[in-house]
């Protein structure tokens, strides 16, 4: 882990900041102490830095008064609160839950946490409600653009019995939540978490990215650096509609587009019914020849 000593007072590379550099993980202090001390509430973490600090509380008047100028409900602002505050999902029942799914590669998921108490609003006129979520991140060139919640049943067995177990918040267009490496040469490119984690488990080495709807994956940002692009589509008319979109745009960039297709509905569906062997054997005949063995032929389980 490292920490920068020096630059701005906030925003990006702000001193203070602390990177875990096996993970991606980062933050500041209070991060650190939420982390360390296993607490979810923020006006929790704050009574323990003014405990640790002595400080009392008319001291940390700037933050008070940031608890009444609330960034905007839906906004990236916001989106970045929840992820900061949320922890990573290694022994939660975010992971179980992505165990349910017949997923067991969840190597690089800095883009993923959990929150056990996400806050959940079916409607304008009906009452919150608290459910544990998986949350994931969407970034553009390492900023956070957006989260995206997957609220879960307490058991982790299955989302929560709600009628929109999944939303968004933020600026998802464009964006993407990624695996793998930030920038490189080849990218495999998919709708949903589920589908794109199925995938890294026969291709634990590829960089992935799940822009987690059909038209956000159509309108996904591609690198300049890249120069094959996978598209893990869905079996599905939108999936159509998303590989045209998108070998058109890759052609236009110079780019070289190759599809990717699940035997059944998508990705997971192909894993969870047929097992990882087969999964990896469907892959094998539809990568391009170098990037067999540069990327297939390697330990297919990384956990």
């Amino acid at each position: 882990m490292f920490v920068r000593l020096r630059g701005p007072n906030a925003g990006k590379g702000a001193a203070g900041k602390w990177t875990d550099a096996a993970t991606g993980e980062h933050g500041d202090l209070l991060d650190l102490i939420r982390e360390s001390c296993g607490l979810v509430e923020f006006a929790d973490v704050l009574a323990e830095a003014r405990r640790f600090l002595s400080l009392p509380r008319s001291e940390l008047a700037p933050e008070s008064s940031h608890s009444t100028t609330r960034a905007p409900a839906g906004s990236p602002e916001s989106a970045r609160w929840l992820f900061a505050i949320s922890k990573p999902i290694r022994g939660t029942i975010a992971k179980t839950y992505l165990r349910a799914r017949g997923i067991s590669a969840l190597h690089e998921t800095a883009s993923l946490r959990f929150h056990p108490s996400c806050y959940y609003k079916p409607d304008h006129d009906s009452p919150g409600e608290i459910w544990p979520a998986l949350i994931a991140v969407t970034t553009l060139n390492g900023v956070i653009t957006g989260i995206h919640r997957t609220w879960l049943d307490p058991s982790g067995r299955s989302k929560a019995p709600i009628d929109t177990p999944r939303r968004a918040m933020g600026y998802l267009l464009g964006n993407a939540v990624r695996f793998g490496a930030a920038e490189d040469d080849v990218l495999v490119a998919g709708e949903g978490i589920e589908t794109v984690l199925s995938l890294r488990c026969a291709l634990p080495a590829l960089p992935m990215a799940a822009a987690l709807s059909a038209n956000h994956l159509a309108a996904m940002a591609l690198s300049s650096s890249l120069r094959r692009l996978y598209i893990a589509r869905d079996a599905d008319a939108a999936g159509d509609t998303v590989q045209a979109a998108l070998l058109q745009r890759a052609e236009t960039a110079g780019i070289e587009a190759i599809p990717l297709s699940p035997r059944l509905g998508d990705f997971n569906e192909d894993l969870h019914v047929f097992g990882l062997d087969s999964l990896r054997a469907a892959l094998r005949i539809q990568l391009a020849p170098e990037d067999v063995s540069r990327f297939l032929l390697l330990p297919a389980t990384v956990a």
